[in-house]
Protein backbone atom coordinates (compact mmCIF):
# COMPACT_ATOMS: atom_id res chain seq x y z
CA UNK A 1 0.00 0.00 0.00
CA UNK A 2 1.36 3.40 -1.01
CA UNK A 3 1.66 5.89 1.86
CA UNK A 4 -0.64 8.91 1.66
CA UNK A 5 2.30 11.35 1.77
CA UNK A 6 3.63 9.89 -1.51
CA UNK A 7 0.30 10.24 -3.32
CA UNK A 8 -0.18 13.70 -1.90
CA UNK A 9 3.28 14.87 -3.02
CA UNK A 10 2.79 13.32 -6.45
CA UNK A 11 -0.58 15.01 -6.94
CA UNK A 12 0.91 18.31 -5.86
CA UNK A 13 4.12 18.27 -7.98
CA UNK A 14 3.47 15.99 -10.99
CA UNK A 15 2.49 18.79 -13.40
CA UNK A 16 5.41 20.95 -12.33
CA UNK A 17 7.81 18.01 -12.72
CA UNK A 18 6.44 17.25 -16.19
CA UNK A 19 6.90 20.90 -17.24
CA UNK A 20 10.47 20.76 -15.88
CA UNK A 21 11.17 17.57 -17.85
CA UNK A 22 9.75 19.04 -21.05
CA UNK A 23 12.28 21.87 -20.85
CA UNK A 24 15.04 19.26 -21.02
CA UNK A 25 13.44 16.52 -23.12
CA UNK A 26 11.70 17.59 -26.31
CA UNK A 27 9.66 14.41 -26.82
CA UNK A 28 6.53 14.46 -24.56
CA UNK A 29 6.30 10.64 -24.58
CA UNK A 30 9.88 10.38 -23.40
CA UNK A 31 9.16 12.95 -20.68
CA UNK A 32 6.20 10.82 -19.54
CA UNK A 33 8.48 7.76 -19.40
CA UNK A 34 10.90 9.65 -17.18
CA UNK A 35 7.98 10.81 -15.04
CA UNK A 36 6.96 7.17 -14.52
CA UNK A 37 10.52 6.29 -13.53
CA UNK A 38 10.48 9.11 -10.98
CA UNK A 39 7.16 7.92 -9.56
CA UNK A 40 8.61 4.42 -9.24
CA UNK A 41 11.62 5.80 -7.35
CA UNK A 42 9.22 7.70 -5.11
CA UNK A 43 7.15 4.60 -4.36
CA UNK A 44 10.29 2.60 -3.62
CA UNK A 45 11.21 5.15 -0.96
CA UNK A 46 8.08 4.15 0.93
CA UNK A 47 7.69 5.54 4.42
CA UNK A 48 11.14 7.15 4.38
CA UNK A 49 9.83 9.68 1.85
CA UNK A 50 7.27 10.82 4.41
CA UNK A 51 10.15 11.97 6.62
CA UNK A 52 11.63 14.22 3.92
CA UNK A 53 11.49 17.86 5.02
CA UNK A 54 11.03 19.34 1.52
CA UNK A 55 9.33 16.82 -0.84
CA UNK A 56 9.41 19.21 -3.81
CA UNK A 57 13.18 19.70 -3.55
CA UNK A 58 13.67 15.93 -3.20
CA UNK A 59 11.59 15.21 -6.31
CA UNK A 60 13.41 17.79 -8.43
CA UNK A 61 16.83 16.65 -7.20
CA UNK A 62 15.97 13.05 -8.14
CA UNK A 63 14.69 14.26 -11.54
CA UNK A 64 17.90 16.23 -12.24
CA UNK A 65 20.09 13.30 -11.18
CA UNK A 66 18.06 10.88 -13.30
CA UNK A 67 18.39 13.13 -16.36
CA UNK A 68 22.11 13.58 -15.80
CA UNK A 69 22.60 9.81 -15.58
CA UNK A 70 20.46 9.25 -18.63
CA UNK A 71 22.30 11.81 -20.75
CA UNK A 72 25.69 10.60 -19.54
CA UNK A 73 25.01 7.01 -20.52
CA UNK A 74 23.14 7.80 -23.73
CA UNK A 75 25.00 6.68 -26.82
CA UNK A 76 24.38 8.83 -29.86
CA UNK A 77 25.21 7.29 -33.20
CA UNK A 78 25.00 8.87 -36.60
CA UNK A 79 24.47 6.63 -39.60
CA UNK A 80 27.14 7.20 -42.20
CA UNK A 81 26.32 7.26 -45.86
CA UNK A 82 27.56 3.91 -47.23
CA UNK A 83 28.47 5.57 -50.53
CA UNK A 84 30.71 8.07 -48.77
CA UNK A 85 34.39 7.34 -49.47
CA UNK A 86 36.54 6.53 -46.46
CA UNK A 87 39.27 9.04 -45.80
CA UNK A 88 42.65 7.77 -44.81
CA UNK A 89 44.56 9.78 -42.28
CA UNK A 90 47.57 11.03 -44.18
CA UNK A 91 50.86 11.33 -42.36
CA UNK A 92 52.28 14.84 -42.03
CA UNK A 93 54.80 15.63 -44.80
CA UNK A 94 57.75 15.64 -42.41
CA UNK A 95 56.90 12.08 -41.31
CA UNK A 96 56.61 11.00 -44.95
CA UNK A 97 60.23 12.08 -45.39
CA UNK A 98 61.52 9.18 -43.29
CA UNK A 99 62.43 7.03 -46.29
CA UNK A 100 64.07 9.98 -48.00
CA UNK A 101 66.09 10.73 -44.87
CA UNK A 102 67.42 7.19 -44.64
CA UNK A 103 68.35 7.09 -48.36
CA UNK A 104 70.14 10.43 -48.12
CA UNK A 105 72.09 9.53 -45.00
CA UNK A 106 74.04 7.17 -47.24
CA UNK A 107 75.21 10.18 -49.31
CA UNK A 108 76.94 11.74 -46.29
CA UNK A 109 80.46 11.08 -45.10
CA UNK A 110 80.84 8.40 -42.45
CA UNK A 111 81.66 11.08 -39.86
CA UNK A 112 78.47 13.07 -40.63
CA UNK A 113 76.30 9.97 -40.84
CA UNK A 114 77.62 8.65 -37.53
CA UNK A 115 77.01 11.85 -35.53
CA UNK A 116 73.45 12.20 -36.92
CA UNK A 117 72.61 8.53 -36.34
CA UNK A 118 73.94 8.57 -32.78
CA UNK A 119 72.72 11.97 -31.55
CA UNK A 120 69.57 12.58 -33.60
CA UNK A 121 68.20 9.19 -34.54
CA UNK A 122 69.24 7.11 -31.53
CA UNK A 123 68.90 9.92 -28.99
CA UNK A 124 72.39 9.68 -27.53
CA UNK A 125 73.37 12.74 -25.51
CA UNK A 126 75.94 14.95 -27.20
CA UNK A 127 78.08 14.88 -24.04
CA UNK A 128 78.23 11.10 -24.15
CA UNK A 129 79.00 11.09 -27.88
CA UNK A 130 81.84 13.55 -27.20
CA UNK A 131 83.29 11.27 -24.50
CA UNK A 132 83.07 8.16 -26.71
CA UNK A 133 84.56 9.93 -29.72
CA UNK A 134 87.33 11.71 -27.81
CA UNK A 135 85.98 15.12 -28.85
CA UNK A 136 85.02 18.22 -26.92
CA UNK A 137 81.35 19.03 -26.52
CA UNK A 138 81.70 22.16 -28.66
CA UNK A 139 83.35 20.09 -31.42
CA UNK A 140 80.42 17.63 -31.37
CA UNK A 141 77.91 20.48 -31.50
CA UNK A 142 79.70 22.02 -34.49
CA UNK A 143 80.06 18.67 -36.25
CA UNK A 144 76.36 17.87 -35.69
CA UNK A 145 75.28 21.29 -36.97
CA UNK A 146 77.36 20.95 -40.16
CA UNK A 147 76.17 17.35 -40.70
CA UNK A 148 72.53 18.42 -40.33
CA UNK A 149 73.06 21.23 -42.84
CA UNK A 150 74.60 18.83 -45.37
CA UNK A 151 71.79 16.30 -44.84
CA UNK A 152 69.20 19.01 -45.30
CA UNK A 153 70.76 20.05 -48.62
CA UNK A 154 70.74 16.43 -49.81
CA UNK A 155 67.10 15.94 -48.82
CA UNK A 156 65.95 19.23 -50.36
CA UNK A 157 67.61 18.39 -53.68
CA UNK A 158 66.91 14.66 -53.87
CA UNK A 159 63.36 14.72 -52.50
CA UNK A 160 62.31 18.11 -53.88
CA UNK A 161 61.27 19.33 -50.42
CA UNK A 162 59.41 22.63 -50.15
CA UNK A 163 58.80 24.64 -47.00
CA UNK A 164 55.88 26.79 -45.87
CA UNK A 165 56.16 30.39 -44.64
CA UNK A 166 57.08 29.12 -41.14
CA UNK A 167 59.97 27.02 -42.40
CA UNK A 168 58.07 23.76 -41.86
CA UNK A 169 58.11 20.97 -44.45
CA UNK A 170 54.92 21.32 -46.45
CA UNK A 171 55.44 18.87 -49.28
CA UNK A 172 57.95 16.80 -51.18
CA UNK A 173 58.24 14.55 -54.19
CA UNK A 174 60.76 11.77 -53.59
CA UNK A 175 62.72 10.65 -56.62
Amino acid sequence: MTPVCILSAWDQYEKELRAFLLTRITDPHEADDVLQELFLKLVLQGDTFCEVQNPRAWLFRVARNYLADRFRTAKTFIDLDPDMPHERAEKPPVVQLEGCLIRNLAHLSEEDRNVIEQCDLQGQLQERYAEQSGLTLSAVKSRLLRARQRLRKEIVVNCQVRFDENGQVCCHEPR
